[in-house]
């Protein structure tokens, strides 16, 4: 059968959860953590079998390759046998284990979509300022070990950008796209559709750090939670308890007031003794998002808001797609989703904008008034996978199979083909 009739396969690979599903749905079938759980065991008989002892060597390998899981279960895991040693694939949004990535690709293509590769075109995503060499890997992988018919590798920020039209039902494909993940946060002005490069900002501050802030506050607090269990502890305090705040001194201020309103209760049990245990949820609840708009909070060696990046990286966009820019404010990511995030950032990023033009008018003089600049930013529903849906409705359309590198192609090209831009074959 015609693979271009069966749905694409839609695959948002992100540091700390992977996004998995068929084009055409809403959501992503699985939300799985991007680790792997390989045994060990196996990998040390392999290594330790001598060259005379081939066959055993062999089949300590072939087991290794097979012995192993991702995800959950990876996690699993690793807490239940001592053989099992977790491998993260990605690293502040960049593969970093290859073969590991592999074994990812494997186990969700064949043990959770249930799909044969041959018959499924494949759209990944991949980070800005990614090398090119990392997609002619990918490439070779999805070619060679799963036969896949045809390839899109996708920039994330156009793909989120893209499911912003869910809201204002126009797609805008001029914007910035604020994508903070657990591992990367970068702040991406496209123009048309198009990644200004030049204008790309990486900041060193995303979801896990709120995460080892928390851990670290509660930690200082002397809270009583097992040491094994504390990180988990921390990102679930995260993600149901966080939130932002308008002012740092007045949450302080309600916290102490109303303690009784303000501070949270977490129960859990303690996973080797299977006792339960009790602790606060204060301070940390605000503290955790605030690090975005106060990093000095967090670390000396980062200090810059948020706001002030992304008006750094528009104020560095062509000077015509300015206006643009500051209107379409999208966030992605799952760190995104903190209550009253994207109220806070367009309040401060207002600010930045207002007082630069005021600062205009004084210079020009009173006679001239400069025309307001708009500034807003796009929260919408879906914004903690919008990469991935963006994705969906991308591998959707007709044009998309045309777009793709195709089987034959790589056959006779080799695998620099995924570096080209498959719509104008122009290189990157």
């Amino acid at each position: 059968m015609d693979p271009t009739v069966r749905p694409a396969v839609v695959i948002d690979n992100g540091t700390g959860y992977t996004k998995m599903g068929f084009a055409g749905n809403v959501e992503p079938c699985f939300i799985l953590p991007t680790v792997v759980a390989v045994n060990e065991s196996f990998l040390d008989q392999s290594r330790a079998s001598s060259k005379a002892n081939w066959l055993a060597q062999h089949s300590a390998g072939v087991l290794a390759d097979l012995d192993f899981f991702i995800g959950d279960e990876a996690i699993t895991k690793s807490r239940s046998s001592s053989t099992y040693n977790l491998s993260y694939p990605i690293q502040h949004g960049q593969v970093d284990n290859w073969d590991a990535m592999e074994r990812y690709w494997q186990q969700s293509i064949f043990n959770y979509l249930r799909c044969d590769p041959e018959d499924h075109y494949f759209l990944l995503t991949e980070s800005p300022l990614t090398a090119p060499e990392s997609r002619e890997y990918a490439g070779e992988i999805m070619f060679e070990t799963f036969n896949v018919p045809g390839l899109y590798i996708a920039v994330n920020s156009v793909l989120a950008l893209a499911a912003g039209y869910t809201t204002s039902k126009v797609c805008e494909m001029t914007g910035v796209v604020v994508d903070v993940g657990d591992g990367a946060s970068h702040v991406v002005p496209v123009a048309e559709g198009y990644v200004i490069g030049s204008s790309i900002k990486s900041i060193p501050i995303a979801g896990r750090d709120v995460t080892l802030f928390v851990q670290q506050l509660m930690r200082e607090r002397g809270e009583n939670v097992p040491p094994e269990d504390s990180f988990d502890v921390a990102r679930k305090v995260k993600e149901m308890y966080g939130y932002t705040c308008s002012d740092i001194v007045k949450e302080f201020n309600k916290h102490d007031k109303e303690p009784s309103k303000f501070i949270k209760q977490w129960k859990g049990i303690k996973p080797k003794t299977g006792a339960p245990y009790s602790c606060d949820v204060g301070y940390e609840r605000f503290l955790g998002p605030e690090i975005f708009f106060n990093p000095e909070v967090y670390s000396s060696d980062f200090t810059t808001p948020l706001p002030d990046v992304i008006d750094k990286c528009i104020q560095s966009a062509p000077i015509d797609t300015r206006r643009a820019l500051y209107k379409n404010i999208v966030l992605s990511g799952g760190s995104t989703m903190f209550k009253d995030f994207g109220r806070r950032l367009q309040r401060d990023l207002k600010k930045i904008v207002d007082a630069r033009v005021q600062a205009s008018e004084a210079i020009l003089g009173g006679d001239i008034k400069a025309q307001p600049v708009e500034v807003n930013v796009v929260s919408h529903p879906i914004q903690r996978y919008a990469v991935w849906f963006g994705g969906s409705v991308l591998a959707s359309t007709p044009e998309f199979f045309a777009a793709c590198h195709t089987k034959a192609e790589y056959e006779e090209h080799g695998a620099n083909i995924c570096r080209t831009n498959p719509v104008f074959k122009g290189m990157y």
